[in-house]
């Protein structure tokens, strides 16, 4: 929901089977807080800090530290650096824990899980200069407040029209942050975490069907960065009728997946022609993997045969979703009162 066109510069080339991607211009540094109530065993706070989609840094109400999700974080700064992280995440974790309760009765709720975020940041073109600020607040996953940093203004839902904390003060100081502030520590990140933000990881792609009513799944896992895209074609043309596009969500290593599902308007339909393919934002080859019998794992098989995978020219678009790096929630605050971590950070 919360997309950017991400461009390149120069042109790609093909060595070894490896895709080898321009420059990376547009950089991102992200602040996600969320607190809950009501879901066992999971933490009822938590917040992690992305670069380019990477989380590097991560606390819980569990541990009650934080913790590097980078080397190239844990070789850069200093023990300091860490310690007043854990300091500023402590603060917002007392926060939104009294936001949490303060949300129920608004809302007239009872019991149950609830759920609030906060995601706030900034984005900074590397080749232009240009920087844009993000700050979103939201409950049990739907976004109810936002602020404009052009106009300095809330942007909220009717249903917490007299929720926000509308102090100017406030306002002006996160409005100075994302345009200044943030986008420094991000150039800093950068620099630091270069050789591994700008590293070029290809995806494994796999045809999948439970069952021979079921859609295929072209599923791509283990690629880096997250800017690419994936859909089917025919006889050479995209095609939208019967296709269902899933998120990219981020694995536990570091890497990204999506699957792009098709589903066929006969029970025993002519397969020859189908193709999924896969880019990366800015690439002009592709991975293409066709639609044949024997590429197809359903229910049953007993192992999946190496697939075709053929290159070719084309361009392509790419929208970068923030997703899947807290389990259960959606983004979406109020919590003008938190300190945010990002003050910490223009400290360091």
């Amino acid at each position: 929901q919360h997309g950017l066109s991400t461009p390149f510069i120069g042109l790609s080339h093909l060595f070894n089977g490896c895709f080898f991607l321009p420059t990376l211009v547009t950089h991102s540094l992200r602040y996600l807080h969320s607190a809950s109530s009501g879901i066992p065993g999971f933490p009822g706070f938590v917040t992690v800090v992305l670069v380019d989609g990477q989380p590097f840094s991560y606390y819980d109400s569990n541990i009650r530290r934080e913790l590097p999700r980078q080397s190239w974080m844990v070789q850069t700064e200093d023990p300091d650096f860490w310690e007043r992280r854990t300091q500023s995440s402590f603060v917002n974790e007392q926060v939104f824990k009294r936001k949490v309760a303060m949300i129920k009765p608004r809302f007239n709720l009872t019991g149950g899980v609830h759920v609030v975020q906060l995601l706030y940041g900034c984005e900074w073109d590397e080749e232009t200069g240009d920087i844009k600020g993000q700050w979103q607040f939201g409950h049990n996953g739907e976004d109810i407040l936002a602020l404009d940093l052009k106009t300095n203004t809330w942007m909220e839902s009717t249903t917490v029209a007299s929720f926000s904390n509308k102090n100017e003060d406030w306002v002006i100081q996160m409005n100075n942050y994302l345009s200044q502030g943030c986008p420094d520590q991000l150039k800093k990140y950068v620099s630091h975490g270069r050789s591994t933000l700008m590293r070029t990881e290809s995806p494994s792609v796999s045809l999948l069907q439970k069952n021979f009513l079921s859609p295929v799944r072209c599923h791509a896992t283990g690629f880096y960065p997250n800017r690419a895209v994936m859909f089917w074609r025919k006889d050479g043309n995209e095609i939208h009728a019967g296709v269902e596009k899933g998120e990219i969500l981020p694995n536990n290593d570091g890497t990204f997946q999506m699957s792009v599902d098709l589903k066929l308007l006969s029970d025993t339909p002519e397969k020859e022609g189908y193709e999924c393919v896969f880019q990366f934002s800015g690439v002009n080859e592709s991975i293409i993997t066709k639609l044949e019998e024997s590429n197809i794992r359903t229910n049953g098989r007993k192992k999946l045969k190496v697939l075709k995978v053929e290159l070719s020219l084309g361009s392509v678009s790419f929208v970068d979703k923030i997703s899947g790096y807290v389990a259960g929630v959606a983004l979406s605050t109020d919590f003008c009162s938190a300190v945010p971590d990002s003050q910490t950070l223009v400290r360091s």
